[in-house]
């Protein structure tokens, strides 16, 4: 029966309306997950190999040691990416197959997908070469097997937590305080990880351990989704009761102030808007990795980085301009909304929340005005440039959001466009490139003026690059309309 199923679902794939685009974005994806491959069976072999002979110690022992780190980043992304193929199973439940069949596949499914098994390229290369460097062969086997049992133990608790904001906000927390206390050698937690995976290869028996709770895990996430099995329950989208809300001020403003008042109640009220407000609360704290990493002190970078700090929400939220309105698009399309109010009512929402990160990016002046004056120079050009250049980039977005589901879905076909990729060059190299180069010759102060002035000169033209925009809007209009269409 497994596969049939599979079988069904290649014949799909090849039958589908899209089957130029889908394949190419299965090539993309197949180039990419051999790079990362690559990457990560190189990663092995220098990690072995540079412990042993640079470090002096044992590449075990040490790999071990991080391996908890490595585990809570699986966790995040593949609550972050990976998404459920319930879907995929739907149409089947009308049929005289088995639920507890068909409940199995779905959850061997994710165990296909590539942010399942991708890591374990690292960890079964790097046994392959302990085992060619003289580590016992039953001691190398079970730690692999160990390990790799508590990596997949993630797609269980990924299937407990999906849809659960609340119960992914308590773990994250906990991850965030238990990484505090390392940090600061208040409880030892790498030394602790280095004990419990290590035991893996000292006392093989104990990887049965990590075995016997994959099962334990596998069964009880059987019967958690068995439970919700049914359309009209587990696989249906929540339905609360509808609640009125309006911002009256905002009515003042005529057509322009309406499509804010929506928008902003469209961000307080579904699960893919507020994943958006947080992650653009999150980008405030990107400019921290400038203090990691000496490569991000550069001129250019430290440009790249005032963008993303102060453009976090227009860049989350602009580029999906019309898709968070895929649902009722087709029916705006049959009344009389005024193409340019709409855009502008985007660009208002995107320009306030911008403004509002350049006084809270404030902070960074603890690290040196000069820094801040960066950040601040790169909101201006956000509002002035970014804020359009990223709502044109959304005339050739077609892809569907569900408001109502989490957001995890990775390389979409209908995401991927190449005119998005060249309005990368005005809205990221471009103001890189004149910075570093302004602030090479003339200093940071002339680097600052031509940043703000760029932003500065993007504000005083806005209409007449409106009108562009609006024009192509109009112009991708019914191949957007049958994207949203079509659902298949």
């Amino acid at each position: 029966m497994f596969l049939k199923l599979l079988r069904l679902e290649v014949k799909s794939f090849f039958r589908g309306s899209s089957l130029g685009i889908n394949l190419a974005m299965k090539i993309f994806r197949f180039i990419g997950i051999l790079y990362f491959m690559g990457c990560l069976v190189g990663g092995a072999v220098l990690a072995f190999f540079y412990v042993q002979e640079e470090m002096h110690q044992d590449p075990l022992k040490v790999v071990s040691k991080f391996l908890i780190i490595a585990w809570a980043m699986d966790l995040i992304i593949k609550y972050l990416w990976q998404e459920l193929p319930t879907q995929n199973i739907k149409p089947f439940l009308t049929l005289s197959i088995k639920k507890n069949t068909l409940v199995n596949y779905m959850l061997t499914k994710t165990f296909l997908s590539a942010f399942s098994w991708l890591i374990s390229i690292f960890f079964f290369t790097f046994t392959i070469i302990a085992l060619f460097n003289g580590y016992s062969i039953l001691g190398s086997v079970m730690w692999l097997v160990g390990v790799s049992s508590l990596l997949y133990l993630n797609n269980f608790i990924n299937i407990f937590s999906n849809n659960k904001e609340t119960v992914a906000f308590v773990v994250g927390v906990a991850f965030l305080a238990i990484a505090a206390l390392g940090y600061y050698d208040i409880v030892p937690i790498l030394s602790y990880s280095e004990l419990i995976f290590y035991s893996f290869y000292e006392k093989p028996y104990f990887s049965l351990v990590a075995v016997a709770l994959f099962i334990g895990l596998w069964i009880l996430c059987f019967r958690y989704v068995r439970r919700e099995f049914y359309l009209d329950q587990g696989l249906e989208a929540k339905k609360t009761v509808g609640k009125t809300e309006n911002i009256a001020f905002l009515n003042k403003y005529g057509a322009t102030g309406t499509f804010i008042n929506n928008d902003i109640k469209m961000l307080r009220r579904n699960k893919v808007t507020k994943g958006i407000v947080f992650g653009s609360f999150m980008f405030l704290f990107y400019g921290l990795l400038m203090f990691t990493s000496p490569v991000y002190k550069t001129p250019a970078m430290t440009m790249f980085m005032g963008l993303f700090v102060t453009g976090g929400f227009q860049f989350l939220f602009g580029q999906r301009v019309p898709a968070f309105d895929s649902s009722y698009y087709p029916l705006m399309m049959t009344l009389n909304v005024p193409y340019k109010e709409y855009l502008k009512a985007k660009w208002w929402l995107m320009n306030i929340v911008t403004g509002i990160s350049v006084i809270i990016a404030a902070i960074y002046t603890y690290f040196g005005w000069e820094l801040y004056v960066t950040f601040f120079a790169a909101g201006l050009y956000n509002i002035g440039v970014n804020s359009q250049f990223t709502l044109w980039s959304g005339a050739f977005n077609k892809m569907q959001i569900d408001l109502n589901s989490k957001e995890k879905r990775f390389g979409q076909k209908n995401s991927f466009n190449t005119m998005a990729l060249l309005l990368l060059i005005p809205k990221m190299l471009l103001p890189m490139a004149v910075f570093a180069i302004t602030k090479y010759f003339f200093g940071i102060t002339a680097g600052v003026i031509s940043i703000a002035v760029l932003g500065l000169i993007g504000f005083l033209f806005r209409e007449k690059i409106f009108d562009i925009i609006v024009k192509h809007y109009k112009k991708e209009k019914y191949s957007t309309l049958d994207a949203f269409k079509n659902k298949s």
